[in-house]
């Protein structure tokens, strides 16, 4: 008798764990999309409602690792920029209080590019906790362009530009 009740509990229980998922899933998509409609709109105030309070970016320039309150004022500087979302994936953690996603984009300026970060749950909402923007290099130009770094960063050490 015990088992059956809890079977009938587990299949009662289901549903809401599915639409609770396929919830959180419409509610990170939808934070990461007007995450990316405010920076083209230079919304800066739904910008970084989006960003959880200790939210990082991190940039393309290796020099680019900016707290929330330090992106905030960089970003409020410029007239927003544009990047278009081709691909998204976002896995959730086990107690779905956290996520992670990759995205692929497409810059009108660098073209494809490419963002990972970290979604977390503050106060019922989504929110981005950390976002990494890179350029995804060919492996066949990597040496190339590795090359080129590494010369321009011993320029750099030494003092020339």
């Amino acid at each position: 008798m015990k088992m059956r009740f809890a079977f009938l509990i587990l299949m009662l229980l289901a549903p809401l764990s599915v639409a609770q998922a396929d919830d959180d899933a419409k509610a990170a998509a939808s934070t990461l999309d007007r995450f990316h409609i405010a920076a083209e709109q230079a919304d800066w105030d739904t910008y970084f409602s989006l960003m959880a309070k200790k939210g990082v970016f991190i940039g393309t320039d290796a020099s680019e690792r900016w707290t929330k309150d330090e992106f905030k004022h960089y970003a409020t500087a410029t007239k927003g920029w544009t990047y278009k979302v081709t691909g998204r994936h976002v896995v959730f953690s086990d107690d779905g209080n956290s996520a992670w996603f990759d995205e692929s984009l497409t810059n009108v300026k660098f073209g494809a590019c490419r963002s990972t970060g970290t979604l977390i749950r503050e106060n019922g909402q989504w929110r981005i906790a950390q976002y990494a923007l890179t350029f995804p290099i060919p492996n066949d130009l990597a040496d190339g362009i590795t090359q080129q770094i590494q010369v321009f960063e011993e320029r750099q050490k030494a003092g020339q530009n």
